[in-house]
């Protein structure tokens, strides 16, 4: 009996989530604030952890992003674009490390880390080879995607073509489309807020209409690249630079939980 109600508390937590996800990545309308998503995932994740039959049909935290709608042609990605974790408050931070710590076998649990600013827009893959842009994919499923290449085409902020000797020959660089708040007053009649507009935009089926948005670009992340150039993250960021992307001014290099409190404050503010 026990079993069977928590079967069912799993089960109703888990559609509401999918159903949030569908709205979210597909509809580009979410229906609750991010606070009370994390919060029903986190307690999904805790189900999971603490009775394993429940993962017998797949983990919630496989399920990445929404299933695919048929309006563009789908692209198997080359690297799974996954989505980020997240935590609240600096003992997650500490689990954080201290899992890391495990894993590398590092006793001192000194690391540093790059602290950046999360833009909150649409996930998008854009792959180079020999400096020119040759793919485009949405993050669909996490592991194909859409191909949106034309309509990326018409950010000012994404380089067509990349001139650099150093440049790796396979290079795909990963980072999120958004409208800022400034840009969003024009269009705020036509769209419930920025992240509704700049999906709605992208996903446009002719490319003349996505170009009349004022849509931007971040580059922050990165999935096949060959060969490989750099080591640290800070480094990859340096190099978007000097390739033409925009990145997050606010980014930082930290090496500790106060340091990573403290940019978060400054980010905030």
């Amino acid at each position: 009996m026990i079993k069977k109600k928590i079967l069912k508390d799993y089960n109703d937590k888990k559609k509401l989530i999918l159903k949030y996800n569908h709205n979210y990545f597909n509809l580009d309308s979410p229906l609750v604030p991010d606070s009370t998503y994390d919060k029903i995932k986190n307690e999904l994740v805790r189900f999971e952890k603490n009775y394993p039959f429940l993962k017998k049909k797949g983990s919630i935290q496989d399920k990445i992003g929404a299933p695919l709608t048929k309006k563009f042609k789908k692209i198997k990605h080359s690297k799974k674009m996954l989505s980020l974790s997240n935590t609240f408050n600096s003992e997650g931070m500490k689990d954080f490390i201290s899992k890391i710590s495990n894993y590398l076998n590092i006793k001192d649990k000194k690391f540093n880390f790059s602290s950046e600013l999360k833009i909150d827009g649409i996930s998008a893959s854009l792959t180079y080879e020999n400096g020119s842009l040759v793919r485009g994919l949405s993050r669909g499923d996490g592991l194909i995607g859409e191909d949106i290449l034309e309509n990326l085409k018409t950010i000012n902020e994404i380089p067509k073509i990349i001139i650099d000797n150093s440049l790796p020959k396979i290079l795909e660089i990963r980072g999120e489309v958004y409208i800022g708040k400034k840009d969003f007053i024009s269009l705020k009649k036509d769209f419930a807020n920025p992240r509704n507009a700049a999906g709605g935009s992208l996903r446009q089926k002719d490319y003349k209409e996505t170009k009349k948005i004022p849509l931007k670009f971040i580059a922050y992340g990165f999935g096949v690249v060959k060969p490989l150039v750099f080591e640290k993250q800070s480094e990859y960021l340096k190099l978007l630079k000097e390739w033409g992307f925009k990145t997050s001014l606010l980014t930082k290099v930290v090496d500790s939980i106060e340091a990573i409190e403290e940019n978060y404050k400054i980010i905030e503010k």
